[in-house]
């Protein structure tokens, strides 16, 4: 193993379970335990439990206008109730996608602010010269998370918490007492099903991991099925479907997007609105097992116009599925796409998304 990569507290825990292990983010983490497709449909069944430990989270105080934080994001942070989250973007200059976060309002005037792992060093740089005021601090190394995932989750939360647990909407969060500390359950997720995320000091996740998997209902999974899981309900990937060379625009994700505020990378948005895109996100279900691969190339008609970013097989599906860019003339529901790559070819079609539909996220 590479010693420069970084390791979470669960670790020794993933070598003693036999994971593969692989660099992600800068971190070793736990790829698959028993299997992606037995992990998948475990998670899809009952309740998975994923080591996110290595997601980056920062505490901003002080008053979000005065401070600076309300224009960062392309998202207001003031008009986030205590008690939510919300979902948006870090964006550049150009309107590129520096990293997509989530936003929790722990207070008034307190807010987490939850990051990719890769891109953690690069937010906190950037954030920083943003604001004018109040305390923004770095707290992943002292924060650990834990995701549990699946249709059973919340039954195995209440049972090992308690009821309080079953009373929270979706995207929203409480605060509560957890192995005798303070930690934020939220309603939250990537699988497309019923889940929470908890963070806790980073000194209590072991016993948290032990303890949940004391449950016969949770399995621990890794991020081959949690790909699989977020790609099915059509999620972007940071660093493979959105990066800072794709705006929010170009990759659909204009929902997230409050052009009424102010925002780095605003001022690019609306130039890029009113002349239009030059590429568009579409999702693609191939017509066949096979599984289309990053970067391999999208053609319509011989000619090619764009490329995989994302695709897996679809256990649910049972087909290929994947995300890629092509010229906006070619993003319409049905068209047509030939998947190329060396001597593999594939026929697909551009569909809606999500891809899966039968999941839990709102039960």
């Amino acid at each position: 193993m590479d010693e420069q990569l970084k390791q979470t507290p669960l670790c020794g825990r993933h070598e003693a379970l036999k994971a593969l292990m692989a660099p992600f983010g800068g971190w070793n983490m736990p790829i698959q335990y028993e299997g992606i497709i037995a992990e998948h449909a475990w998670c899809r069944a009952k309740a998975s439990l994923f080591d996110i430990c290595h997601m980056g989270e920062f505490l901003f105080e002080g008053d979000f206008a005065a401070g600076g934080l309300e224009d960062v994001f392309t998202f207001s942070v003031a008009t986030i109730p205590v008690g939510r989250s919300r979902y948006g973007f870090l964006l550049n200059e150009s309107g590129g996608i520096i990293d997509d976060l989530i936003v929790f309002r722990l207070a008034p005037d307190k807010a987490m602010i939850v990051v990719n792992a890769a891109t953690a060093p690069r937010d906190l740089a950037v954030i920083s010269t943003r604001l004018k005021g109040g305390a923004f601090t770095d707290i992943s190394a002292q924060t650990g998370k834990l995701d549990i995932q699946g249709p059973l989750s919340r039954d195995v939360m209440v049972a090992a918490f308690g009821a309080e647990i079953a009373a929270i909407p979706y995207f929203r969060f409480t605060t509560m007492n957890i192995l005798g500390v303070e930690a934020i359950v939220s309603r939250t997720g990537y699988t497309g099903e019923l889940g929470y995320e908890i963070f806790i000091p980073s000194d209590k996740v072991v016993e948290l991991w032990d303890q949940l998997l004391l449950d016969e209902r949770v399995k621990p999974a890794g991020l081959g099925a949690r790909d699989v899981l977020r790609l099915e309900v059509g999620y972007s990937l940071y660093g493979s479907d959105i990066d800072e060379a794709t705006t929010p625009l170009e990759a659909g994700l204009e929902g997230f997007v409050d052009l009424s505020k102010n925002f780095v990378g605003k001022e690019a948005l609306l130039r890029q609105k009113e002349q239009g895109v030059a590429r568009r996100k579409v999702a693609f279900e191939v017509n066949s097992r096979r599984s289309p691969r990053h970067h391999y190339e999208l053609c319509f008609s011989g000619e090619g116009v764009g490329t995989v970013t994302s695709g897996v097989f679809s256990p649910m599906l049972g087909r290929g599925i994947g995300l890629g860019f092509v010229r906006p003339d070619l993003a319409s529901i049905g068209t047509p796409l030939t998947i190329i790559h060396e001597r593999v070819s594939m026929e697909a079609t551009v569909c809606e998304l999500p891809f899966y539909r039968g999941g839990s996220l709102r039960s």
